[in-house]
């Protein structure tokens, strides 16, 4: 069990792993046996080594080659061995210079802001999800006549998000009308979730019933019809060439099969949406993404938005041998420099 591991095995794990960041190749017992920080007798590291390949930690690719680290070795290492700082003031500087003056534009382009400064600073591909609709708080709706019997619907969310919607209504509805359904609704739904909004509607529909009042009920009708149904988010890829230098990805098909799971919207909200559920960065190895197309890599993310209800998520994905001591700080801080700047809006 991991637990188990002397400190003697998690220095040479340690030192197996670091050089292999680095490398991409096995490593071997007589390559420890050089590093400074190991001050153990090369036939010692080649024992304990030995251990932890039968322990599950490291593997051996052929029988006259070195060892690289096991998934289950990597996961020990991240969470076990791996000591994570908090990032560097260069680097912060660097991540918020990217968001300079665009703090105040719409959040569809703050978040694909957020996926090219992301992909920057780590060298790999970067996700960011956009707001999940359906979780977006409710700011104002306004409806503008288009002309008789069409209706310019604007929804505007309290992250800063917008929609547009065309929506048909009865042709006697004048700007007046539209105007008393704009302030009537704005006060009934303000600060609700879109699913909150549409459970507020569907009760007020039910009293105006034995109401009557035919203005009111018109409104909330429209209201109805006003509200997008069943929409996910989005999802924005940036740096995708970046894994083109990696040797991992050196077999055309491998890469072809990733680059399409990049298409895939669908794929990656599912991975995406994994990180909402807990707080902090959350680091997803290999078959654990459970993503076709995305097996044997690694992805970092994080969420951003209120701690209780997270608005969405970022990360960074890559091979298993990425810089973990750099890559999990870079997105922790995007993510709570992301939440700073949507928060504001509110």
């Amino acid at each position: 069990m991991a637990k188990g591991l002397s400190e003697r095995e998690k220095l040479i794990l340690s030192a197996v792993i670091a050089t292999y960041i680095n490398g991409a190749e096995p490593v071997g017992s007589r390559t420890i046996s050089k590093l400074k920080s190991v001050n153990v007798s090369p036939a010692t590291i080649r024992n304990v080594m030995s251990d932890l390949e039968e322990m599950g930690y490291l593997s051996q690719p052929h029988v006259s080659a070195g060892r690289v680290p096991t998934p289950q070795g990597l996961r020990f290492y991240v969470e076990s061995i791996l000591e994570v700082r908090e990032l560097d003031e260069r680097a912060k500087a660097s991540i918020r210079a990217g968001f300079q003056g665009r703090q105040e534009l719409e959040v569809r382009e703050v978040l694909k802001t957020t996926g090219r400064l992301l992909s920057a600073a780590s060298q790999q591909a970067a996700v960011v999800s956009s707001p999940n609709p359906e979780q977006e708080v409710f700011r104002r709706m306004e409806f503008v006549l288009l002309r008789p019997g069409l209706i310019l619907v604007v929804l505007v969310a309290k992250s800063g998000g917008v929609q547009n919607r065309i929506i048909e209504a009865e042709a006697e509805l004048g700007q007046e009308d539209l105007d008393k359904f704009t302030r009537y609704l704005n006060e009934l739904l303000a600060d609700l979730t879109l699913n909150e909004v549409r459970e507020r509607l569907e009760r007020e529909m039910a009293r105006e019933k034995v109401r009557f009042d035919r203005v009111l009920g018109r409104a909330l009708r429209l209201g109805q019809q006003a509200l997008p149904w069943g929409e996910s988010g989005d999802v924005f890829v940036e740096g995708r060439t970046n894994l083109l230098g990696a040797p991992e990805f050196s077999d055309m098909a491998r890469l072809k099969a990733i680059f399409e799971a990049f298409e895939e919207r669908s794929t990656l909200l599912r991975l995406l949406e994994r990180s909402l559920s807990a707080p902090g960065v959350q680091i997803l190895m290999g078959v654990e993404a459970e993503v076709a197309g995305l097996a044997g890599l690694t992805a970092v993310t994080a969420s951003y938005g209120g701690d209780d209800q997270p608005a969405g998520a970022l990360g960074v994905i890559g091979p298993a041998r990425m810089d973990y001591s750099k890559i999990i700080p870079i997105v922790d801080y995007t993510a709570r420099l992301v939440s700073q700047i949507l928060g504001a809006r509110d």
